[in-house]
């Protein structure tokens, strides 16, 4: 490889032009405009080859090709399905000054957020819904789970 080649990273979705070589090490300007350092091994050199090859989706070891997991939902969806709504319950997310706010005000302002998409996905009649939650301690997951069983409706009432 020479500076100005057009490269790609082989395990990464990153193309960029060669700026500098030093031994093994390649220094890369991606089309972002960040400059990335890689191993030779690591890239490959595109645009003026005469054969046009393409990697679907996959990793190139040797000769060998080596399919990377498909993490798509296999779940057959209608199309007249409505996807499921998410909402974010992180403090960032809710208030714009939340510096100030003290844990508790903090995990109220949370838990009356997922209380009110609680109460407008049952009054809509709205399946499923998702709260993005961090991981912390588990407080407000934990209250989370309170909250929802005592607002969901008992078997009597979904008649």
């Amino acid at each position: 490889m020479n500076k100005g080649d057009k490269v790609s990273v082989l395990d990464d979705a990153i193309d960029g032009v060669v700026v500098d070589i030093k031994g093994a090490d390649i220094t890369i300007e991606t089309t972002d405009g960040f400059n990335l350092t890689f191993k030779s091994h690591e890239l490959i050199k595109i645009g003026e080859s005469k054969m046009n090859i393409s990697f679907n989706k996959a990793q190139v070891i040797g000769e060998k090709e080596i399919a990377k997991p498909n993490y798509i939902n296999k779940e057959k969806k209608n199309k007249k399905e409505i996807p499921v709504p998410e909402f974010d319950l992180h403090i960032e997310k809710l208030v714009k000054n939340y510096k100030s706010l003290s844990n508790y005000d903090i995990l109220t302002r949370q838990l009356d957020t997922a209380k009110y998409h609680i109460e407008f996905a049952i009054r809509n009649r709205i399946p499923k819904i998702v709260f993005i939650h961090g991981v912390g301690e588990g407080v407000l997951k934990s209250d989370l789970d309170s909250c929802l069983l005592y607002t969901s409706p008992s078997p009597r009432d979904r008649g």
